[in-house]
């Protein structure tokens, strides 16, 4: 659920809900498996009593606040990073993704992952920078040490947490093997659609317009293509059948199921195309069911 605070003025500050200085040391532990993307809801939050810290917040998610400096600071690391002036989806950028991390960090926790001291200061460690070196670049990067070792320790969380969903992503699906005829105007398509119904061979006319690849698409599963919307029309036919003309931003697409398997091994390509969808169903879900609120107009 997500509540935005269309305005506010600079005079009105939130309390700050936890406090996020410094890193909990804790006896390691091994976290249970993640069987398949979470889609239970989260797991409810005790209301905190206000300290006498206020501070500005950018967003406020579950009882968990992203200050608004924290936010700041990650838009002009950001700004940096791409050596332009940020425009306004750029800007809503950089919070869903603080919104997004920080979801996963809440969802480690609740599957038990705890980040020790020693852990935190080997990936520290790891990035083999001299104590001087590594002071240089948290000034020069806009953190504090403090800061600092939140944002790595939230990283770490998140990381941890996106691995067990892909993780948990089968090696097999159900796929197609097609091919399809692709062209770029409307009445050509119908033409092409009308000698295909009049008996025409789909492999012969699909060279002709393709003769690199003969409109070949592999084999494929679902939401793997870059226009997902003809997976319906795939997916619904059977081998040897061909769809109606299908236009999307693309252009006018006919295509043809040569044959089906139920359980065929993903490629290593597919299959990170289906992590990565898996993941993006995954935040929606927690989106719709956490509490998210916007401070920022």
């Amino acid at each position: 659920m997500l509540i935005q605070v269309k305005k506010y003025s600079s005079g009105i500050l939130i309390a700050l809900l936890i406090l996020l200085a410094g890193c909990q040391t804790a006896q390691d532990a091994t976290p249970s498996p993640v069987e398949a993307p979470a889609d239970s809801a989260p797991a409810p939050t005790t209301p905190v009593e206000p300290t006498a810290t206020l501070v500005a917040l950018a967003a406020d998610v579950n009882g968990t606040p992203i200050l608004l400096e924290e936010y700041e600071a990650e838009l002009a690391r950001y700004q940096a990073a791409l050596g332009t002036e940020l425009a306004t989806p750029d800007q809503q950028t950089v919070l869903d993704s603080l919104i997004d991390e920080l979801l996963f960090t809440q969802a480690a926790e609740r599957a038990g992952f705890v980040l020790d001291e020693a852990t935190l200061q080997a990936h520290i460690d790891q990035l083999g920078l001299t104590p001087e070196e590594l002071a240089q670049w948290i000034q020069a990067n806009g953190y504090s040490e403090e800061s600092f070792r939140a944002a790595l320790t939230r990283s770490i969380a998140a990381a941890w947490m996106r691995d067990q969903i892909a993780d948990a992503v089968p090696q097999t699906a159900e796929q197609v093997h097609a091919r399809q005829i692709l062209l770029y105007n409307s009445d050509e398509a119908e033409t092409i659609l009308g000698q295909l119904n009049g008996g025409g061979d789909f492999a012969t006319l699909a060279e002709q317009y393709d003769p690199a690849t003969k409109g070949n698409l592999g084999w494929f599963p679902r939401g793997y293509l870059t226009v997902p919307e003809l997976d319906d029309f795939i997916f619904a036919l059977e081998p040897g059948e061909h769809s109606p003309v299908i236009e999307t931003a693309l252009g006018f697409h006919i295509v043809q199921a040569i044959e089906f398997d139920a359980a065929r091994p993903l490629t290593m390509r597919a299959y990170r195309a289906v992590q990565h969808q898996m993941l993006a169903q995954w935040l929606l879900a927690q989106r719709e069911q956490s509490e998210i609120v916007l401070y920022l107009p």
